[in-house]
């Protein structure tokens, strides 16, 4: 969604109302403040995106201003003009937290590029920003293991679908494999170099998934000091992944249908429509034809989603998968935990074959890294672990 909100920082009235009004037709919200006491107060009030500042200001230098700014919002960008540009100034402005710095006198264009760029920094700021509070489970493989008819079928049609924008929902058990199925859609789709977000719809309470979804404003509840943006906004041009759709609180979900629907969305707490354009993949465990009947689930909703339906067999009836995922798991749980690979015996194998599976393959993963962290030997043997 890149830069929307802007604050000029100018103590000359022409300047400051020169950008302002070519900020403005361009499409960005701006604030203007004609000094930098003006513009911290401003600050305490809205949270921006991009500051731009001139350099030499009587009462607080743009150097200065950036470094308070930088403390009460982080992820706030900052470009500094002056008339009075040396390597050495950059240089410090860019160390203080400006993005980058603007010579005056500039032309149009010149700004234009450097808000292209400051847009580009924004948003890898904010996916990094999504990475390192995502937690990935190391249970999953992050490669398709088809050997099962069944599941080469999933795959070949996973290509498929991948080629369009058409919404997917896949169901089955838990731990059979979903979330691998829809990395491998948007990994084959036209998006596979934009966004993929993933949000666990029952790991989220009731009284902050709407903001976790579509994001909030600043001051739109208790705790919310800084605007955030949501799953939506992370996912712009991308594909967002909604684990467990089924646990989304019924009355979330009419704001859901419309962000379908129509495309658009205000975070909690604001006011301005967000258009967003999104690919949607949900999963669920649940039938969800008896979470409809049992009022938990919106009809409407659910045939929005389910545009194209994926089941996902559970570990029992495709048995073929069984041991190319066992080998697989121990190979990677070897290699993470520096251990030398093991391999199965006949008879391990056997066990593993024979054994219904309950867990699927988060149950498999979970005894191959056992069998690896307790360190029998270069063999496993059914001794080695037990299933329940």
């Amino acid at each position: 969604m890149g830069i929307e909100s802007i604050l000029v920082v100018d103590d000359e009235p022409l300047m400051r109302e020169f950008l302002g009004e070519a900020l403005k037709r361009s499409g960005y919200q701006v604030d203007l403040a004609e000094n930098g006491k003006a513009a911290l107060q401003t600050c305490k009030k809205k949270t921006f995106d991009l500051v731009i500042t001139d350099l030499k200001m009587p009462d607080l230098t743009g150097i200065a201003l950036l470094e308070k700014i930088k403390e009460r919002s982080p992820s706030t960008l900052g470009l500094v003009m002056t008339a009075h540009g040396t390597i050495e100034t950059a240089v410090e402005a860019m160390k203080k937290g400006a993005f980058h710095y603007l010579l005056k006198p500039f032309t149009p264009d010149a700004l234009e590029a450097l808000l292209k760029k400051a847009e580009e920094h924004q948003n890898l700021m904010r996916e990094n920003s999504y990475l390192r509070e995502e937690v990935s489970s190391a249970r999953i493989p992050t490669q398709f293991i088809a050997t099962s008819p069944a599941m080469k079928k999933i795959f070949q049609e996973a290509i498929q679908i991948a080629k369009s924008s058409a919404r997917v929902l896949i169901h089955g058990e838990s731990g059979t494999g979903k979330e691998v199925v829809a990395a491998t859609i948007h990994a084959h789709s036209l998006r596979a170099q934009k966004p993929y977000i993933r949000v666990n719809c029952a790991a989220v309470p009731d009284t902050l998934i709407e903001s976790e979804f579509f994001g909030h404003e600043k001051g739109a509840f208790t705790g919310a000091n800084s605007r955030r943006e949501g799953r939506f906004e992370l996912a712009h041009e991308g594909t967002l992944l909604l684990d467990e759709v089924t646990e989304i609180p019924i009355t979330l979900q009419p704001k859901l249908l419309r962000v379908i629907q129509e495309q658009e969305f205000e975070r909690v707490g604001g006011s301005r429509s967000i258009s967003v354009d999104v690919r949607l993949i949900s999963t669920s465990n649940r039938n969800l034809q008896e979470a409809i009947s049992e009022k938990l689930f919106r009809e409407d909703l659910y045939y929005r989603l389910n545009v194209v339906p994926i089941h996902l067999p559970p570990l029992r009836e495709r048995r073929e998968d069984l041991l190319p995922l066992a080998n697989y798991f121990l190979e990677k749980f070897c290699t993470e935990n520096g251990s030398p690979v093991k391999k199965l015996s006949k008879q391990s194998q056997k066990k593993i074959l024979d054994y219904h599976w309950p867990g699927n393959i988060r149950e498999l993963a979970n005894m191959m890294e056992r069998v690896v962290v307790l360190n029998y030997g270069p063999e496993v043997e059914p001794n080695h672990f037990s299933l329940d």
